[in-house]
């Protein structure tokens, strides 16, 4: 190595560097894969502890014991997220068969001037209405493999919710936990790293739903001004759909304009066009750098990335944890670029 040039030199440990770093991730990967059963729940509780942790530290405040706050908690999430889950799944219910209907529809006016494309949204609407229909005779039937797909769900939910209720409960002890873990001399930063990367997912969590909540509002009120079929479904789809950054937003405002094409004419659907591009809008230059102003910001190229790699390795799951922990990540290399140039500062020689 003494014969290389320093360049060469660098270059080499640079590239050893991204070979180790490639290889930890793989096998990390590769262990989430194996043991998505476990990993998946505790991911999920993770999700639901950076939401929800700040009504837990309020209710410990007001001078609550840490377990029943982490239980009301908890029941507080069954009871929302049930409901508005419920409220969800109750709309898109009503009005899929009209939503998938209104779909056929605008395939069969594309068709009519634009050939293939529309011949393709077609088949896809019928394709959707016919797997739907499948899944409901299969999950109705009874049959082994539906009853287990419903049990895991379920297994995994129950698993989620109780690991949250400990996770909210022992949240002081995390850092004198990862503290003990630690090498030798290596605690405060483990510490920080850990802090700054639950602090991304933390902010990403709150800032996403309430941005979904929104821009659902907006979406939902702006389709009943114009007495789009089906609007509280589409806004539903629309709040659903916001967890996937930028491509959520964007299916689902597209089928919002498909329906409104089909149902209200092409003067109406040019409207709807109009409503669901004012709130994108309102969204990438309000709402984003208003709400989550003290996240990690992230490349829009970046997190279509993350979601396209999420999707390959779990699908749909794979889709909405991959972007918070890819802020996760992204909070981590921050943290740890702001301690190693604070390290590397000399300090001012006296005068």
């Amino acid at each position: 190595m003494t014969l290389l040039p320093p360049p060469v030199r660098r270059l080499a440990a640079w590239c050893v560097v991204a070979l180790l770093v490639t290889g930890v991730v793989a096998v990390g990967v590769w262990l989430c894969i194996t043991f998505k059963t476990a990993v998946t729940p505790v991911l999920l509780a993770l999700l639901g502890v950076a939401l929800l942790r700040p009504m837990h530290l309020r209710l410990v405040r007001m001078g609550m014991h840490r377990s029943l706050a982490a239980a009301l908690t908890c029941l507080g999430v069954v009871a929302v997220f049930g409901g508005a889950g419920y409220v969800v799944v109750h709309a898109l219910i009503d009005t899929g068969d009209q939503i998938l209907g209104s779909l056929k529809q605008a395939g069969q006016d594309l068709a009519g001037r634009f050939g293939p494309a529309g011949t393709s949204l077609e088949d896809l609407a019928s394709n959707a209405r016919e797997l739907l229909a499948k899944f409901g005779g299969t999950a109705a039937s009874g049959v082994i493999t539906g009853l287990s797909v419903v049990g895991e769900v379920l297994a995994t939910g129950v698993l989620a919710l109780l690991l949250m209720f400990f996770f909210l409960r022992d949240a002081h002890r995390a850092a004198a936990t990862l503290r003990s873990l630690a090498p030798r001399g290596a605690g405060d930063t483990v510490e920080a790293t850990a802090r700054r990367a639950f602090e991304a997912v933390e902010g990403f969590m709150r800032g996403t739903t309430f941005i979904a909540l929104i821009d659902a509002v907006c979406i939902t009120v702006g389709l009943l001004v114009l007495r789009v079929p089906g609007a509280v479904g589409l806004g539903a789809l629309v709040f659903v759909g916001a967890y996937i950054p930028y491509l959520g937003a964007f299916i689902s405002g597209a089928v919002a304009v498909l329906v409104a094409f089909a149902e209200r004419g092409w003067f109406i659907g040019l409207w709807a066009v109009g409503v669901v591009l004012a709130v994108q809008v309102l969204e990438g230059h309000v709402l984003q750098p208003v709400i989550q102003s003290r996240t990690v910001q992230m490349h829009p190229a970046v997190v279509m990335l993350a979601i396209t790699a999420g999707a390959s390795v779990a699908g749909i799951l794979g889709m909405l944890l991959s972007v918070p922990l890819t802020a996760a990540a992204f909070g981590v290399v921050s943290q740890t670029r702001a301690r190693y140039a604070g390290a590397g500062a000399e300090p001012e020689s006296p005068e």
